[in-house]
């Protein structure tokens, strides 16, 4: 029997204090680089949802780190290539924005079943590598971000 997803997902901006951006290379779509994300669970949060993808996707611990919720929601319509992998009609799913901010860069364990690889880059590069817009959009935040912070 076939399990859909839930069209509810997590993005996971991976950062660190300079602003630094890893990225992950998807290995079912080459060059499609991005941030961790990955579909909710049932009976999950959403803040479940991030710790899993994160140490599903990267092997690292969101209790050794900073973990926020950017109180961020982006709507947008699921690729027609990845259609099938939710409930028949579904179009659109929802996608709740978190980040993760780490001392420095770390190396990522990947799951070679879901990524190429990865890199980190700073902030500007990473925004321009992704191939999400809503995930350009967060690493773009992280500057301002920042500035909010430090200006307190």
């Amino acid at each position: 029997m076939q399990r859909y997803k839930l069209p509810v997902s997590v993005l996971v901006v991976i950062y660190t204090a300079d602003l630094q951006v890893l990225l992950l290379e998807r290995a079912d779509h080459p060059g499609y680089w991005q941030s961790v994300t990955g579909s909710q669970d049932p009976g999950e949060t959403l803040l479940q949802t991030a710790v899993r993808e994160v140490r599903e996707e990267t092997g690292l611990n969101t209790d050794d780190y900073v973990l926020s919720d950017w109180q961020i929601q982006n709507r947008y319509e699921i690729f027609e290539e990845w259609s099938w992998r939710y409930p028949p009609g579904t179009t659109h799913n929802t996608e709740h924005v978190f980040g993760l901010e780490l001392p420095k860069t770390i190396p990522a364990a990947v799951s070679s079943r879901e990524h190429l690889g990865y890199v980190w880059l700073p902030w500007r590069e990473a925004a321009e590598k992704v191939f999400s817009s809503s995930n350009a959009h967060a690493i773009r935040m992280l500057a301002s971000k920042r500035k909010s912070e430090n200006s307190r």
